[in-house]
This record gives C-alpha cells, structure tokens and sequence, in this order.
C-alpha cells in the first residue's frame, strides 16, 4: 500500500498508518483535500474527531466532483449484507453500496411484501482511496448501513433499500427486495455454517451456492474476507492493494448475505493501512457489527451474540500473532479478559448450553503455509479448556482440517470420522475451514477424510512464537482435506439433563461430505 517493503517489514500497523497519510496528505492538501472515513450529510463529509490524531488530522473535503447532480433512479443498491445487533431474537443491521453518493438513503421494512410501510432513514460511510495507494487509483466507495431494532422473535420481514429516486415500494422495483428471520424466542434447532479465507472468484461463488442451499441461520466468516490487500500486511509493501475489491466481493456474496447474516472476523488481510492506524477503518465502513466487545474503537471485530441455545464469539487474533505482528499487543490485553469474562457468563447462563468460538489464526493446524498460532495457544487455549469451549473455528490455512479432542497440547480422545465428543470432561476440538475460495496450500502428511481415511501416526509441522518457528511433531491430526470445503453446523436441543448436540460437517465445494462428528453436553 505504497510503504517500501523494507520498511514495512519492521513497522507496526499505526506506524504504516502514519507514514501513509503523512505522505499522501501532502498530495491531497496540493489538489484540495480528501474524503475519508466519516458519515455523508446532505452536500459534504466530515472525518471524525474521536478517532485518532493521526485520522484527525486528515484534512475534510466536499462531496466528490459531479455527483451532486445525479439522478438517484440511475443508482442502483447492490452488495446488500445483514448482521446480527446485540440480540439476534430483535436486531438486526441491513448494510449495501451505492456507486455515487445518492441522496436520503433509507429502508422500508415490513411482515409482508405489499406492506413496506415502515420507513427507516439510513447512515452512509464513506470511504475514499488516492491514487498510489495500492493500484486502485482514485476510488470512492459508499457504504450504506440501517440499524434495525424492536424486531419480534422468530419473524420473517421483508425489506428494501433505496434513496431519492429510488423506491424499493414501487411496484417496477419489487424485485430489489430481500428477506431475514429473527432468532426464535426458545430454544430451537437451527444451523449455520462458517469458512475462512474467500475473496474473489469461482470457488467462493461455489461455496456460496452450497451455503445457500443449507439454509443456514447465519454464516460465520472466520477472516480474510475479500483480499483487498493481497500481501495480508505482514511483510510486503501491500502494492497490490485493491479497495474496488471489495466492490466485487459484496457483489459475489450478495445472494446469500441479503437474506442471511454474515458475520466476520478480521484476519490479517483485513487490516488495511491507510484508513485507520489499527487498519480496520476500511472493515468499520463496510460492516456493523454487534457493539459488545471490549473496546469498538480498536476492536471492532471482537463481539459475541447468542443464538437460540448456543453463544458465538468473534475475536481478533491479529492482537496475539507472533506470526504477523502488525497489530501485536493492540489491545494491551483487553480483549483476553474480555474472552474470560464472555466465556464465563455463557456458561453461567440458564438458556447457553454451546459456547462456539471462531477467529481467523489457527490453535492448531499442519499446512506447511502457516501452521499453528502460539499466540493463540500460549493466551487463548488455556481459556478454551477451563470452560470447556464445544468448537473452535479458523481459517489463515487453506485448507481443512479437523483434529481429535485436545487438552494440554495433547489428544485426550481420538475422534474418529462420525465420534463423539464429550467437552464438559474431556477436551476441546478445532476445525480449520480456511478452503473458502483463496488458493490452497499444502500439508505434509497425506489427505485423510470420509471415505478416503489414511490414517498416520504422527504428522509434522511447527508452530509460530515470538521468536520465529518451532518444528513439532503432533498426533492430533485427525481429518485433513485439501480441497474448497465449508462447515456446517447443525444444532439440536434437548430436554433438561439429556444431552444436546453439535453435529459438525466439512462439506467440499462439489457437496460431498468429507467429515462428520458430533459435540454432546447435558442440556441445562
């Protein structure tokens, strides 16, 4: 993202941030300015003065030359997404783009298609790209967001997205509308599904097709979502850096992620430098996110919900990676008290029997590309098995793969293809679903999934620490695919004192099932 590479190897995220704007505000002071981070209002766009001083001192510009006059009926909303609020059974957030910067954008909503009575006005973040910042060239991108509330548990609405000129009631234009159903009120069986590392292309369009087909509750997108900046901001001068990428990855998800909530974390190609010194500027334009986590202004990515019987939590390894230590240490260990403090009030609560959590750097994986984490291991595991964490899901490797229940390092349990995990004695299992559509890497042992088990001893990888890699052999390798794939998970309550269940599937991109096991614990 025009940081010379050597100097990008040694600088942190802000530092990138800062060498960036001081280089690029010159230029846009020269030519009158820039319109970055902030929210249009009627003729102009301000950047926000809580954010940091280096953001601040950005210099604010008008409305970009000519689109005052647009007609807005010329303007279609695309790359419409939903995510979950705070509570799932009664928020939710409707997000889309827009090409120029229409005006009065809002939502109608409502329980039927012919009754869009209800009209919400709606917030626009704007985000603008100068020329040499990567290879877009000047780029301004719109992005449109409306925070619903007050919804009813277990109901399906109807709505659409529009601006002056462009009503989604009118009857030419009810072809534009798209769907959501709340979280049910009790306890219910559902389904969602998760990957990690998409981006753009044939295989992400697959996958998404499959996912669709699922009819799942929710998604969850365990990082690197589209690869605007190819290089993942470790090591490289991000000269490839592409924000119309994102156009074109709100275009590709838009089938599934209008009518199902696409709920990400941030990996490290999702730190981009030039919007915000902790590089999420760019991922604070395009997402809203639930607003729970520990600190929303440098975390935005780290949140958690509760879905019928089962929490979620999204964290951000990006803030424990020795691998790519961009954004190292960002929360000064917020966010790890934050995790113990979620994980135990869910599993204090009456109505939480799962507690689900995923993040984009793997707990433990053999790719030969990146391998295990010991960030996460040395700061998260420890919290996973004292709470009896039931799945952890990640991505960062391109590929699947699945281990036997863990504790200490070390197999408690063999899970075999179709097994079943106790967690409450005996340990925790990740999935690594990071096969989403980026290219594939590598592992060192051979494949091993349903109906084509090969069964090794011993495989042999390393894991990243502060001081660089740590060969390991290890034995918890349970399931490994090397192929585009995808979960599902499919929940299903139980009466008090019976046992309830996960029932985990790796799906490959031609649909065959390439792995199947079960997570069992006694329902509150």
């Amino acid at each position: 993202m025009g940081v010379p590479e050597k100097l990008a190897e040694r600088m942190s995220m802000a530092e990138r941030h800062e060498y960036l704007r001081s280089r690029f505000s010159r230029r846009t002071l020269i030519r009158g300015g820039a319109v970055t981070l902030g929210t249009v209002a009627a003729g102009g766009a301000f950047v926000p003065g809580a954010a940091t001083p280096a953001a601040a001192a950005t210099p604010a510009a008008p409305a970009p030359r000519g689109t005052e006059h647009v007609d807005g009926a010329l303007a279609a909303p695309f790359g419409r997404h939903l995510a979950w609020g705070n509570d799932p059974r009664t928020e939710v957030t409707v997000s889309w783009q827009v090409t120029v910067a229409v005006k009065r954008p809002f939502i109608r909503i409502g329980a039927h298609p012919w009754d869009l009575s209800r009209k919400i006005d709606a917030e626009v973040r704007t985000l603008y790209t100068p020329a040499g910042v990567g290879a877009s060239g000047d780029h301004t991108q719109y992005y449109v967001h409306a925070r619903l509330s007050h919804l009813r548990p277990g109901q399906t609405y109807y709505y659409g997205v529009g601006h002056h000129g462009f009503d989604p009631a009118e009857p030419h234009l009810l072809g534009t509308l798209g769907t959501f159903t709340t979280a049910p009120a009790r306890k219910a069986p559902f389904t969602f599904t998760a990957f990690g590392d998409e981006g753009v292309g044939y295989h992400g369009l697959a996958n998404n097709a499959l996912i669709l087909g699922q009819n799942p509750a929710f998604h969850l997108h365990a990082g690197d979502i589209a690869y605007g900046d190819p290089s993942g901001a470790g090591k490289t001068a991000d000269t490839g850096f592409d924000s119309r990428t994102w156009d074109q990855f709100l275009h590709q998800t838009e089938s599934v992620a209008k009518q199902i909530p696409w709920m990400p974390a941030y990996g490290n190609h999702d730190m981009e430098a030039w919007y915000s010194p902790n590089g999420y500027g760019g991922e604070e334009a395009r997402w809203s996110l639930p607003d729970n986590g520990p600190d929303a202004a440098n975390l935005p990515g780290v949140y958690s919900f509760v879905y019928g019987n089962t929490a979620v939590i999204s964290l951000d390894a990006n803030d424990i990676s020795y691998e790519i230590p961009a954004n190292l240490g960002i929360s000064g260990g917020t966010q790890t008290r934050w995790l113990e403090a979620q994980l135990k009030k869910f599993r204090a609560a009456r109505d939480v029997d799962f507690v689900v959590v995923f993040f984009h750097h793997c707990a433990y994986c053999t790719s030969t590309a990146h391998a295990s984490e010991g960030g996460v291991r040395q700061e998260w595991v420890p919290l996973f098995e004292k709470y009896t964490v039931d799945l952890v899901i990640n991505g960062h490797n391109h590929q699947y793969e699945r281990t036997d229940v863990i504790k200490g390092d070390t197999v408690t349990k063999k899970l075999p293809i179709g097994g079943t995990a106790y967690p409450e004695t005996e340990g925790v299992v990740y999935v690594t679903a990071g096969a989403a559509g980026r290219s594939l890497y590598a592992f060192t042992a051979p494949d091993t999934y349903e109906g084509h088990e090969h069964e090794v001893e011993s495989v042999s990888s390393f894991v990243n620490l502060k001081d660089g890699k740590k060969p390991e052999t290890v034995a918890w390798s349970r399931v490994r695919y090397l192929d585009y794939s995808f979960l599902r998970v499919d929940v299903t309550p139980a009466p008090k004192g019976r046992h309830t269940t996960l029932t985990v599937s790796g799906i490959a991109e031609t649909g065959e099932r390439i792995d199947h096991f079960t997570v069992a614990r006694r329902a509150k």
